[in-house]
């Protein structure tokens, strides 16, 4: 596979696991200092860093996740051992815009260390 199949396939994985409440995917794809970083998350005024236990701890709690979305590749900028993808996602509740970076981790596998998402309620 080549470096943009791998780095697609480890988006679609992300998406899949956030979707399916599939902790054990998103634990594989997800580096160990993953982080969300969201300004005015869920209403709260400022900025907003979730580390990747309390990310998974949400999606166990059901808090994150559970939604079946459609997801759109809008871009992959890909150089040497780092990553950046633009994704659209939309959920029957929600409309996302997510910026998400990886990284070519140790083990030769692309892992997600940041998603920086804007989500705003379908009206």
């Amino acid at each position: 596979m080549t470096h943009r199949e791998k780095i697609n396939q480890a988006i679609t994985q992300f998406v899949k696991g956030g979707d399916t409440s599939d902790f054990q995917l998103l634990d594989k794809v997800l580096h160990h200092d993953f982080r969300v970083t969201n300004n005015g998350f869920m209403g709260t005024p400022g900025v907003t860093i979730i580390d990747k236990q309390k990310y998974l701890s949400n999606i166990k709690e059901g808090i994150f996740g559970g939604l079946p979305r459609t997801m759109i590749i809008e871009s992959i900028d890909e150089s040497d051992t780092i990553a950046m993808v633009k994704l659209r996602l939309e959920s029957s509740e929600n409309h996302f815009i997510s910026y998400n970076s990886l990284i070519l981790d140790t083990d030769d596998e692309w892992k997600l260390i940041n998603n920086l998402a804007v989500v705003e309620p379908k009206k």
